[in-house]
């Protein structure tokens, strides 16, 4: 069997699965303490440190000159791309970028009868630094990631947005993610990865500048980098691994849900697949249909491990029961591949993206329709929100009082203040009524 098939009768036998998955990435005190030893590096020895770890990790003749990529570089690499795949990135870009317009926010104020003012200023931070995996051996570029992470940036107002990489045995970068950067005007392109990255945007090298809000997807290590340095940056959100929620009624071909399941497994061995039906039959087709498709999967192996450890195939008593389980795991991704999922759709509370319909699959999402792919994991679709133009945006309270307001509700401005022990505060005012 590909995955555990696991059958609830009531919530309480669904909470082994749900207290696993919860456990599922936890770097560990070992890890933390080598990302800090990293970060200390970086901060003392900016340039020479990074490409010491370039020289180590990726390729073995770097040198600090070659951490940033000349812009004729980046120009020029829109030649080395089939001009087929530059217009799918093109489109893409365009699609994502007209779902994140209308992420836009306005300052407003408003005016009241004794003359104050209040309201909020949207501003966009001055700098972002936008972190692009490589790939395998920078073979298999992100693409999406950059276009994801850059173009709510954009759409902010960000007006400098600098992308890191980490660089091939020879030193490059995957022409596709500099023809991607070229195509979104991004000029400021470094190549370098991995926690000690993440340690360059945050304090700033001789060659690479500090930002002042990190975003974009990582291994552990770039993860742990950007919750040690919360505080010092504005970062986009802690992820952990992928994951995929389907729920699913007996009317949605059982070849389709497994080929989804299989998008997120293949991903990594911590990514999690779960299946949650109504019907004993339809989670029996999928784990046929899983059985079948991994064995003719390039990345079987991944896949195999991820399902083996992280899957599931959950089977509940009724769509009530189900539903309540889906809004316990609060996926990254959630499938509803029932019959009628926007009757559905108002019952689900926690889920990072949602994807109605089994002619609908998350990779629509991931790549093309315009909708953000970097989304909460874990669980924390509870409390959190997919990365956004809001991500990249800051806002200002704005008070303006005319002398009336403080003569007005001075006193009781000046009781709360000595309520709280702050006897300067209430002098504040009361000054402006002697």
């Amino acid at each position: 069997m590909p995955c555990p098939r696991i059958v609830i009768q009531r919530q309480a036998d669904f909470d082994p699965l749900l207290a696993k998955l919860k456990g599922r990435e936890d770097p560990g005190q070992d890890v933390e303490a080598r990302v800090r030893d990293i970060l200390a590096y970086v901060q003392a020895q900016g340039d020479e440190a990074l490409a010491d770890f370039n020289r180590r990790f990726d390729c073995p003749s770097f040198a600090a000159s070659m951490l940033r990529v000349p812009e004729a570089e980046i120009q020029a690499a829109e030649s080395l791309v089939i001009g087929s795949d530059l217009a799918i990135i093109r489109e893409a870009a365009a699609n994502i970028r007209a779902f994140h317009e209308r992420q836009k926010q306005n300052s407003w104020w408003t005016t009241g009868p004794d003359g104050v003012i209040l309201g909020q200023m949207v501003r966009p931070v001055d700098s972002v630094g936008l972190y692009v995996p490589g790939g395998q051996g920078g073979e298999t570029p992100l693409i999406s990631s950059l276009l994801m992470n850059a173009i709510p940036a954009q759409v902010a107002g960000v007006e400098r947005i600098a992308a890191i990489s980490p660089p091939r045995a020879d030193g490059t970068l995957n022409p596709y993610i500099l023809a991607a950067a070229a195509i979104l005007g991004i000029r400021e392109v470094y190549r370098v990865g991995s926690a000690w990255g993440i340690a360059a945007l945050a304090f700033g090298t001789r060659t690479i500048p500090s930002v002042d809000v990190i975003a974009g997807p990582g291994n552990m290590y770039v993860t742990t980098a950007k919750r040690l340095l919360v505080g010092q940056v504005g970062i986009d959100m802690i992820a952990g691994p992928s994951e995929i929620v389907i729920l699913a009624d007996k009317s949605a071909p059982a070849a389709w849900l497994a080929a989804d399941m299989l998008s997120q497994a293949e991903h990594d061995p911590l990514a999690a697949s779960i299946l949650v039906t109504d019907s004993p039959a339809q989670a029996d087709a999928v784990l046929a249909a899983l059985r079948d498709q991994l064995e003719r999967l390039p990345r079987a192996e991944i896949a195999r491990r991820s399902l083996a450890q992280w899957g599931a195939v959950v089977v509940a008593p009724d769509m009530d029961e189900a539903l309540a389980a889906v809004n316990r795991l609060a996926p990254e991704h959630l499938e509803l591949a029932v019959e009628d999922g926007w009757g559905i759709l108002g019952r689900i509370r926690h889920a990072g993206a949602i994807f109605l319909g089994a002619g609908c699959p998350e990779p629509v999402g991931d790549y093309f329709a315009g909708p953000n792919h970097v989304l909460p994991t874990m669980g924390n679709a509870r409390f959190s929100s997919a990365l956004s133009v809001e991500t990249f945006i800051k806002k200002s309270s704005l008070i303006a009082a005319p002398p009336s307001y403080a003569r007005r509700h001075g006193a009781k401005i000046a009781r709360l203040a000595r309520l709280e022990g702050l006897e300067a505060h209430a002098r504040s005012v009361e000054c402006r009524n002697e």
